[in-house]
């Protein structure tokens, strides 16, 4: 098999970018990061999400990251998991993405919002507290931390994702091909939130390939096809023991996207 090791692209389907530049088609090769990309498995791994969070909130929302400097409540609930990114030079965080589960308790979201009956009774993910460094190699964490989350949507048999976003960043949602849980009142004040107009969009993993395939998506190569052996989002049945043990104090905090 052969190897590529990737550089830091730009691609207007995560971005917004008024030109659209597609990934490597490098469909069936395996691909190299100078990151990794896995759960959270530690105190030491949470701490550095927690890191990678506030910053990237401080440039966007100072007034929630100044809550953001310890763990949330809602980090150690069972049904959630965090995705870190984090540098194979250093170990440096360079991103973070929290994924939120209806196995074991009803979604965060449903606080705000009763879900539409096509939605009931599946099994569910909600995604939240995306933040990645500034940069070029932001960029490529961001589309990589996407690529986590799919996995792990397969992995654990998730039907529809779904995801509270603010404007801009529902740009790279909708891009993503998530569609709109009300089309007629797309932003949706959410009391969980503060009340502040977030766009409510889900996904159906099951039919992801077909709709990129059919839709000719940039990055359906990068999503499907390329294997990235530095992405590894498998859970371990003492992953969320050790986690729990190991944090200590926790303040509960609001929830918030």
């Amino acid at each position: 098999m052969q190897t590529h090791t990737t550089a830091p692209f730009r691609s207007s389907i995560m971005l917004g970018e008024p030109t659209a530049l597609r990934a490597p088609d490098r469909s069936g090769h395996e691909e190299r990061l100078p990151f990794v990309v896995r759960l959270v498995r530690t105190e030491e791994d949470l701490a550095k999400a927690v890191r990678v969070r506030q910053m990237a909130y401080a440039r966007h929302m100072p007034a929630v990251a100044e809550k953001l400097h310890i763990p949330e409540a809602t980090d150690l609930q069972q049904g959630v998991a965090l995705l870190l990114a984090e540098s194979k030079v250093d170990g440096s965080p360079l991103g973070t993405a929290r994924i939120q589960t209806n196995r074991y308790a009803p979604l965060a979201l449903e606080q705000s919002i009763d879900l539409p009956d096509w939605l009931k009774g599946k099994s569910l993910s909600h995604v939240s507290r995306l933040g990645v460094v500034q940069g070029g190699i932001g960029r490529l964490v961001k589309l990589m931390l996407f690529k986590g989350l799919y996995q792990y949507w397969l992995d654990n048999d998730i039907d529809w994702a779904v995801v509270a976003a603010r404007t801009p960043l529902d740009t790279m949602y909708q891009q993503l091909l998530f569609q709109d849980l009300y089309p007629q009142q797309p932003y949706v004040p959410l009391a969980h939130m503060g009340n502040v107009p977030h766009r409510v969009m889900a996904f159906e993993v099951a039919t992801a390939n077909e709709r990129w395939t059919r839709a000719q998506h940039p990055l359906r190569n990068f999503m499907v096809l390329t294997r990235h052996v530095d992405l590894d989002v498998s859970d371990t049945p003492t992953r969320r023991t050790a986690v729990r043990h190991e944090t200590r104090e926790l303040e509960p905090l609001s929830y918030a996207a």
